[in-house]
């Protein structure tokens, strides 16, 4: 017995275990799984409370709507001119004639700006739905985890079948 415990203890140390001495060269797979879901859930919890905050104000709505009038604007004037082009083309060839006489860099000016106008736009559209799938995240995870507890505190096993979420339900199966 002595010369037994003698060896086991230079492999694995005094009063260690098989599963200390592995841990050593390899790292336990549960503990890495865990300590990832962690940290995966604290920087999706952090991200879902960097944009909480309470809805619009008046100025940003009236904004809003301010933003939401050029492209419609664009649209209508284009059918316009071409209702005005078909009901009196003579003036419609003056006010071309006039846009021909406008100089070339100015009309790159205007391209730029409508250019930066809809990216900018699209931008602000993209960032407001990255900021709401983080709400609805944060809003999915606390119904999880109070349906949990609901679960927990009911003593509701869900395991193949088992447990009923209709509570009426549950308790005629019990009588029959």
């Amino acid at each position: 017995m002595g010369m037994m415990e003698r060896f086991l203890d230079f492999f694995f140390g005094a009063g260690g275990s098989v599963k200390e001495t592995v841990e050593i060269f390899r790292e336990n797979a549960e503990a890495s799984a865990e300590r990832h879901h962690q940290l995966t859930q604290g920087a999706r919890e952090q991200f879902g409370k960097e944009f909480q905050h309470s809805g619009p104000s008046l100025f940003d709505r009236v904004m809003d709507g301010l933003n939401r009038l050029p492209r419609p604007a664009l649209a209508f004037g284009t059918l316009g001119l071409f209702v005005a082009a078909m009901v009196d083309p003579i003036w419609f060839a003056e006010r071309m004639g006039g846009m021909a006489l406008v100089p070339e860099p100015l009309w790159w000016l205007l391209g730029a700006i409508v250019s930066f106008y809809f990216g900018a736009r699209h931008q602000l559209k993209s960032q407001q739905f990255q900021k709401s799938l983080g709400q609805t995240y944060l809003r999915a995870e606390s119904f999880r985890k109070k349906r949990r507890a609901e679960q927990a505190a009911e003593g509701v096993s869900r395991v193949a079948g088992e447990g009923e979420p209709n509570s009426a339900l549950a308790d005629w199966r019990q009588q029959k």
